[in-house]
């Protein structure tokens, strides 16, 4: 066919997509046939439903056209730039985007990638896979992930980086092929330059070697770009949908996710928009000073004056139900056993737990720790904490001695901190140390930064969480559980631990998981939690099971 009559066509198609928002239909035998809107594909309809069509079909979906909500493409770079390169460089790509606003596209998509990769080292880049699926997950349309799930064998296409995507497609939307430029690296460091995706690739070929065997290709995109794709030329079929039928399209609902969201990374605690991203650089100069006023009030100031005061500065928790009473010494066979320490097991969701539970019950306690920095030690103002070695003799040792001289002990037996509604896996150590255990629910609410980091600076965790605007902590006491049972070896003490789990996840509203320490350090850092391995480990973590 001549070229000027392909462009003819062509042109008159796209014409006519803008003027009657007709989907575009290709074909064979060159034979324009009407499609149902790609609205219909989630809808009834009088015409044929394509949802049952795609069961037998080779999807070409554009991932940012056919699956994100968001039209933007700005909060991504910005988180990449904040989270792998710092402040600074996150500072730059803020004061680009005007500029950003009127340059094309194409040459405002290759300036972000410059400044956010520019620099970084290959080997050391974990963003895709540990801070961006959170924030790609959330901007999901539930519209164009029905469709993406009804088709037989997914190949998702990008403008965006293939780092930046390619975890999330393939662990958490189970994509087959993820097609995206390629990152130029120069002596193992980011050069920040895009390579030109070549055409007439691999996949390209299996695409057009599908359609020899009859099994039909088809596109799904709500952007007219998507057309100049040189894999849209494999499709016999391409559905468009309007700017104003996709700006209707609702979040994905987070029970339909293919895999749960347990582990990300990553210091903000919100999604990097423009307008947000400014505010934050805004606040930080505010947030350092208040965080040293906080910190000075909490070191010098008693529980029963300094939390108002720092309530009225934001840092607020609050107690649900009752604490518990101090247990009294007793006569007869228990007084022994009453006159030692109380135990108190709470899920962990930043390193201040203990504190936070020292405040709720008006009483100092002992906290154990692992891998507990000096700076946070230093600063903490419940007193000297223990540390723990992940040696189950000599911590069982160390536990028991501070119980036996009858020390309140926080321990959070999953071991370490997890930021979304979920309980890991329980430590069943507890439940041999004591007969009377008192669980403990933490829930946590932070405005801009968490106060938890797996691949980053641990030392700055409680100096992040007290600079937020606004924190609250949920502290809430649960019934006593009896562990004897462990204790005397009448039952397992890991059914105990079981138990105790389950309990605190029904009063949270968590879900219960089997996932343990060294599963979120094994994704989210590319380490056992212990000590850093080679860098270059990139092995995902084995499956566990979901209760």
């Amino acid at each position: 066919m001549p070229k000027k009559k392909l462009s003819h066509r062509l042109f008159s198609a796209l014409v006519s997509l803008l003027l009657h928002g007709k989907p575009i239909s290709r074909s064979s035998s060159n034979t324009n046939t009407t499609l149902p809107h790609p609205s219909l594909l989630h809808k009834s309809s009088s015409s044929s439903p394509p949802m049952e069509k795609l069961a037998v079909k080779t999807l070409v979906l554009d991932v940012e056209g056919g699956l994100l909500r968001s039209s933007s493409l700005f909060p991504y770079f910005m988180l990449v730039a904040l989270e792998a390169g710092g402040f600074l460089r996150g500072l730059v790509l803020l004061l680009l985007y005007p500029l950003l606003c009127v340059m094309g596209s194409d040459m405002a998509l290759k300036v972000m990638a410059m400044v956010s990769f520019c620099g970084l080292r290959a080997s050391r880049f974990r963003a895709g896979r540990a801070v961006l699926p959170k924030w790609f997950l959330e901007d999901v349309g539930e519209e164009g992930f029905d469709v993406m799930r009804s088709a037989m064998r997914r190949v998702c296409v990008t403008k965006m980086p293939r780092i930046m995507v390619e975890g999330f497609l393939k662990e958490y939307l189970e994509v087959e092929v993820v097609l995206g430029r390629e990152m130029k690296v120069i002596w193992g460091f980011f050069t920040g330059i895009m390579e030109e995706e070549e055409e007439g690739g691999d996949q390209e070929e299996v695409l057009l070697e599908e359609k020899k065997m009859l099994v039909d290709v088809v596109g799904f995109s709500t952007s007219l770009e998507f057309l100049q794709h040189h894999l849209s030329h494999c499709c016999k079929e391409v559905y468009l949908v309007t700017r104003e039928e996709k700006a209707r399209w609702s979040a994905l609902p987070r029970d339909k996710y293919p895999k749960p969201m347990v582990f990300h990374d990553g210091r903000l605690a919100f999604r990097p928009a423009a307008g947000d991203t400014l505010a934050m650089f805004t606040w930080l100069p505010f947030g350092a000073a208040l965080a040293v006023a906080r910190l000075a009030v909490a070191l010098a100031v008693p529980y029963r004056y300094s939390t108002p005061i720092l309530a009225a500065t934001g840092l607020s928790w609050r107690l649900k139900g009752e604490a518990p009473a101090p247990l009294a010494a007793g006569a007869g066979d228990g007084a022994r056993r009453r006159r030692r320490g109380q135990l108190f097991v709470c899920n962990h969701r930043t390193l201040i737990d203990p504190v936070y539970v020292s405040v709720a019950l008006d009483r100092p306690v002992r906290a154990v720790s692992y891998s507990l920095s000096r700076l946070s030690e230093l600063i903490s103002p419940i007193g000297r904490t223990v540390r723990l070695t992940r040696d189950r003799d000599s911590d069982g040792r160390a536990m028991a001695r501070l119980l036996d001289g009858g020390d309140l002990v926080v321990v959070c037996p999953e071991g370490t901190t997890c930021r979304e509604p979920c309980l890991l896996r329980f430590s069943p150590l507890f439940a041999e140390l004591s007969d009377d255990v008192v669980p403990v629910g933490i829930a946590v609410d932070t405005a801009m930064f968490y106060a938890t980091t797996a691949g980053g600076l641990k030392c700055l965790d409680p100096l992040y969480y007290i600079a937020n605007p606004r924190t609250c902590y949920a502290v809430q006491f649960l019934e006593r559980v009896d562990t004897s049972p462990a204790r005397e070896r009448r039952a397992p003490s890991t059914d105990v631990a079981n138990l105790v789990q389950r309990r605190m996840g029904d009063a949270l509203g968590y879900r219960c998981t089997m996932l343990t320490r060294k599963d979120k350090y094994l994704m989210l850092a590319g380490n056992d939690g212990v000590v850093n391995t080679t860098q270059d480990n990139h092995s995902a973590p084995g499956k566990k099971k979901m209760q």
